[in-house]
């Protein structure tokens, strides 16, 4: 079940995701959430803005988490389900718990997260799913480049 505090976290999260495509960037976000629902960081895809094949929003999130020994303790909250790099992160972190915004779009490593004792839950919030869904039906070729899917040819 997700908590109230981990629904604001994704509404934040969202915003994120608003802000990376309203800087011609992929519309992913992320936030991290202590034990109490506080945000400590957040963060949203920076790929095509920066030009780092690396930085998703999850990552980018995490990095704005600077240092800490707490990672066991928070709860990652993405727009859209996250990908191998991003999940192998929260894998390495020990975050407890990962909440998805939407999966129907793309469906990362989910089972590799629960497979590690990680909890995820996914909410299927439809303006994360509409977001992504006009994202992928404008931009297509920046969507499989964002997901390492080879040019087609």
């Amino acid at each position: 079940m997700v908590t109230p505090a981990e629904l604001r976290g994704l509404d934040a999260a969202l915003a994120q995701a608003r802000k990376s495509l309203a800087e011609g960037g992929i519309p992913i976000g992320s936030v991290l959430l202590d034990a109490e629902g506080v945000i400590v960081s957040v963060g949203h895809n920076l790929r095509v803005q920066t030009g780092d094949t690396t930085a998703h929003a999850e990552t980018v999130c995490m990095r704005h988490a600077g240092r800490r020994r707490d990672w066991h303790t928070l709860t990652l909250v993405s727009t859209l389900s996250p990908c191998a790099m991003c999940t192998g992160a929260a894998v390495l972190h020990r975050v407890r718990r990962v909440i998805v915004g939407e999966n129907r779009t793309f469906l990362g490593r989910e089972d590799w997260l629960r497979a590690s004792g990680i909890e995820v839950e996914v909410v299927d919030d439809l303006a994360c799913v509409r977001i992504m869904q006009g994202f992928i039906r404008e931009k297509p070729a920046l969507w499989d480049e964002d997901i390492g899917v080879p040019e087609r040819t």
